[in-house]
């Protein structure tokens, strides 16, 4: 929007020419994207407080959640989207069908959180819209956004799908692209919403993913780099870091706000929002798989609760004290505090892994 405002001007004012770069408007996109969360995050938290949008806190959980946690505000996530979405519009260019896909994914499951938010506020529960019904919300919101996706991307290697540290080892996934695809997408959104069960726990590890994508997306836009590291080249793909640029300042400025002990938790509608668009940034980057790398605490946590449902179901016998599984050892008696520090320590080091994938190949 105002970037494309002020490139109408750069013949006149020569020294506009420098929004053309990337790497210039990934770093304005970062700080729009965190004055506004700052800005608006103390009176959304005394909104959403007068208004009694509180978070329903699970009864089975940990008993010190029920003490400590009660009557903290949810729904943080539209502070996130907010500063998120603004900067991008601002700074991004709107024409780049790889950002408009982006911001498609991100609004829709933004939207469909908050209603499992809401659903949860009005009945006073932890339960909100069912299961099923979410999980189908959005295999169809994916395939939708899909489908137009891969009606205006023309090259022939989109529906390829990559190995890290194997540079010739390519599978072309033909008519299976758009299935694997939305389970990247939901798996991811999914997974980043079981992690967001403390404070500040998932809120850092997205900043750390969405970190390393937005230097991916730059070198898989950048015909040099692409070739220097022997990934693939993607035209169009740098624009992606300004959205990445956008996820980091939002979070870090949320992160302001939702830090032991948290003011505002942000619910599903962030969780769910977050977790899709880092799905959508590695299919859009070919990079799926790295993904599961950088983003393997939330892999780690989606496979507790999997592996805790299965064996209560076969054996009547849980593998966990409580899944998924920083409950767990908070139920061994970790403190909240630990908890959160060590799984951060866990991300980093994943997400140092992943970025030494560019060039281990």
């Amino acid at each position: 929007m105002l970037f494309e405002l002020l490139l109408n001007y750069v013949e006149t004012f020569t020294f506009l020419n420098v929004f053309k770069y990337i790497t210039f408007r990934t770093g304005l996109s970062f700080f729009t994207s965190l004055f506004i969360t700052l800005i608006i995050g103390g009176p959304f938290i005394r909104l959403f407080s007068n208004r009694k949008i509180f978070n329903p806190i699970r009864e089975d959980g940990p008993t010190g959640h029920i003490v400590k946690k009660i009557g903290t505000p949810t729904m943080g996530g539209v502070i996130i989207l907010i500063g998120l979405i603004l900067s991008v519009l601002l700074w991004a260019d709107l024409t780049n069908i790889y950002i408009l896909f982006c911001l498609y994914i991100v609004f829709s499951f933004g939207i469909l959180g908050a209603y499992d938010d809401y659903k949860k506020i009005r009945n006073r529960n932890s339960i909100g819209i069912s299961s099923r019904f979410k999980i189908i919300m959005q295999i169809l919101v994916a395939l939708f956004g899909l489908i137009a996706l891969t009606y205006f991307v023309e090259y022939e290697e989109f529906k390829n799908l990559y190995f890290p540290f194997l540079k010739n080892l390519i599978i072309n996934l033909g008519w299976f692209f758009i299935p694997f695809s939305i389970f990247v997408i939901v798996g991811s959104s999914n997974a980043v919403n079981l992690t967001d069960g403390l404070d500040g726990l998932a809120t850092v590890p997205v900043i750390l993913v969405a970190a390393c994508f937005a230097f991916i997306s730059y070198v898989t836009g950048n015909i040099v780099f692409s070739e220097y590291l022997q990934i693939l080249y993607i035209e169009g793909t740098g624009e992606i870091s300004i959205f990445c640029g956008a996820i980091i300042g939002s979070c870090l400025g949320f992160l302001w706000f939702n830090a032991p002990p948290a003011k505002i938790f942000m619910g599903d509608t962030g969780s769910l929002s977050l977790g899709g668009s880092l799905g959508a940034v590695a299919i859009i980057t070919k990079h799926e798989i790295v993904l599961a790398i950088a983003g393997g605490l939330f892999v780690l946590e989606a496979l507790s609760v999997m592996v805790q449902v299965i064996s209560f179901k076969l054996t009547g016998k849980r593998v966990f004290r409580m899944a998924p599984i920083h409950h767990h050892f908070e139920k061994k008696g970790w403190p909240e505090s630990t908890v959160v520090i060590r799984f951060w320590i866990i991300s980093i080091i994943l997400t140092m892994i992943a970025l030494a994938t560019l060039k281990l190949r």
